[in-house]
């Protein structure tokens, strides 16, 4: 019978021998022993090695009954094949693929299968390298055909090392079950997948004496080769830990000044790298560091004054336990302005008493130049200012 349920193309049949001289091929070395495949609507031929006569168990037939089953026996009688379970497996569906190489020297490719089939599933792994370019380039025989390395601690990864950066690279990846397969042909060049790896060793420090500063630094991630003409550029985020938006500053160097942080709050700074010819992608970004810029004296002061109200506050409050001691209202900014004060009044008095005793001196001053003039001036002047003898 043929199955008319969308989606049911593929049959998998357990069946296990009951007798301990069943024996039960498994074809190409698929699944475990007892597990024999076909298609749906199909017949398939079972061994029956204990029947009495004929050796062969009569044909299986995989119809639909709403839900896929079969029916079998061997000849003579024999009941000892039966079905042990049984779901509708299906032909692998091409895989999702994608590849990224953290330096210039190797680079990974990762897939994922994008039907379920429940069957036992192999992957084959190759490639092929090409230097030309136009459309005919894979066409040319003469490219290089490799493995790309799968490392089975690492399901669903391969890689492909000693790669060359101005090569292009044509993956094949194959998913194959007892079934079929199906393949994903996936064209890559190194300045498009490169993908660096964050930067290590992130470390945020306040600067002395700079409410406002942090000095940040990091080094190249270890992945990175060690080579003058692979360079990478940063990024910086950083944001008060109270805050939800990050500031973000680019440098080619190793550590950067932030020069606009919040004074006395703490801030959670991240870095991430790029090829510095600005190739492929951004990394992920670091794991957080934190710091807290330094308090300026103002902002001491000022909180320490806003923690003396509080604390006379509550020592006015009364007090539920006695307290013998007596209760100090002084304030050190009161003190302060007392003494300004008094600074600002003995300043008048100064300037008060200096002009006075300038005043005296000059009035002195010129007394004494009175007293001083010759007398002959004096008689000549009185002798001026008497009238004329002749004209009386």
């Amino acid at each position: 019978m043929r199955s008319s349920i969308p989606g049911l193309g593929r049959v998998m049949v357990f069946l296990t021998a009951a007798l301990a001289s069943a024996s039960l091929t498994i074809p190409e070395g698929w699944g475990e022993e007892g597990v024999q495949y076909g298609q749906l609507g199909t017949d398939v031929t079972l061994p029956c090695t204990g029947a009495h006569t004929g050796g062969l168990a009569k044909r299986v037939l995989c119809g639909d009954t709403g839900i896929p089953v079969c029916w079998m026996g061997c000849r003579m009688g024999n009941p000892s094949l039966t079905v042990t379970y049984l779901w509708t497996p299906d032909l692998p569906g091409v895989p999702f693929v994608s590849c990224r190489a953290s330096d210039y020297e190797n680079f990974s490719c990762s897939w994922t299968s994008s039907v379920e089939t429940f069957l036992p599933t192999r992957y084959i792994t190759t490639y092929r390298k090409k230097s030309l370019t136009g459309e005919d380039k894979w066409r040319n025989k003469n490219g290089h055909v490799g493995v790309c390395v799968q490392d089975p601690s690492r399901p669903g990864t391969c890689t492909v090392h000693r790669s060359e950066f101005w090569s292009s690279y044509r993956l094949n990846i194959t998913e194959v079950n007892p079934l079929g397969s199906s393949y994903r042909l996936l064209d890559v060049t190194m300045q498009a997948i490169i993908k660096p790896d964050p930067p290590e060793g992130l470390v945020v420090e306040p600067i002395p004496l700079a409410p406002r500063r942090l000095h940040v630094s990091w080094k190249y991630p270890s992945s990175w080769p060690k080579e003058p003409h692979f360079q990478l550029r940063f990024r910086l985020q950083y944001r008060p830990v109270i805050h939800r938006s990050w500031s973000m500053v680019e440098t080619v160097n190793l550590s950067e000044v932030i020069t606009d942080a919040f004074t006395g709050l703490e801030h959670v700074v991240q870095v991430s790298a790029k090829d510095f010819l600005d190739a492929g992608n951004w990394s992920e970004w670091s794991d957080e560091a934190r710091a807290t810029p330094v308090r300026d004296l103002a902002t001491t002061i000022s909180e320490e004054t806003t923690t003396d109200a509080r604390l006379e506050s509550l020592a006015e409050e009364p007090s539920q336990a006695p307290n013998p001691e007596p209760i100090n209202h002084s304030d050190p900014l009161e003190k302060m302005a007392v003494l300004v004060s008094l600074g600002i009044f003995a300043f008048f008095v100064l300037a008060a008493v200096l002009v006075i005793t300038v005043l005296i001196w000059l009035r002195v001053r010129k007394h004494g130049k009175d007293k001083t003039k010759p007398k002959f001036l004096v008689d000549a002047t009185h002798l001026k200012a008497l009238p004329s003898e002749s004209g009386c």
